[in-house]
């Protein structure tokens, strides 16, 4: 994904607990894939379908009011464990644009923000209190808006926690690092050009 990011539209689903981890999101058999492609389909894998296949009906991803949510609503140390970059690439290619818990793994937090997958803060409590109204109202429209730090759900608005540095990546469309080297190859070249030999010693 680029191009700015200045909000975020769309259902919201809860996922309420604590510590949901990558190997939850993205179970290790589904790493050794050469492309992220199709990994959305796989998100959540062993928890959404049970041994023998068959979906499980009370997972929230696999509920009818749910679907085409854009925001999970977890808990705290979400995206805890191994430092896979296929969990947030996961749940990006799952359809979720926006992640908004009480606290990230640090590794997952920076490989979702190059992503473009904005993960939001929240105390505790407004967290429940969110989740219990979109279990009575899945079908809201929940906007997070980036510039405001806001999140609106129905007559309800909510501070958002995101880090300023990350505010602003979004905001002004630099998150993604690879699409800025490479928007900037030209002036990369040139650099190199001027660089003194001893830089290549």
């Amino acid at each position: 994904m680029t191009g700015n990011i200045k909000e975020i539209k769309g259902k919201a689903m809860p996922m309420i607990g604590d510590d949901i981890d990558t190997d939850r999101i993205i179970p290790a058999r589904f790493l050794r894939c050469v492309t992220f492609d199709g990994l959305g389909e796989q998100a959540f894998r062993d928890e959404r379908f049970d041994a023998h296949g068959s979906p499980v009906v009370d997972h929230p991803m696999n509920k009818a009011e749910y679907k085409g949510a854009k925001i999970i609503l977890s808990g705290n140390n979400f995206g805890c464990g191994s430092s896979r970059e296929h969990a947030p690439q996961a749940i990006k290619r799952a359809g979720y644009e926006a992640v908004i818990a009480e606290s990230f793994a640090e590794i997952f937090y920076g490989n979702s923000s190059v992503l473009g997958l904005v993960c939001i803060t929240m105390p505790k409590a407004e967290i429940s209190e969110f989740a219990s109204y979109i279990e009575k109202n899945p079908d809201t429209e929940v906007i997070i808006d980036i510039e405001k730090a806001e999140i609106k759900a129905g007559d309800k608005i909510y501070k958002a926690g995101i880090k300023p540095a990350l505010q602003k990546s979004l905001l002004d469309g630099t998150y993604d690092t690879i699409y800025e080297l490479m928007k900037n190859k030209d002036k990369i070249e040139e650099m190199d050009k001027n660089l003194p030999p001893k830089c290549f010693n």
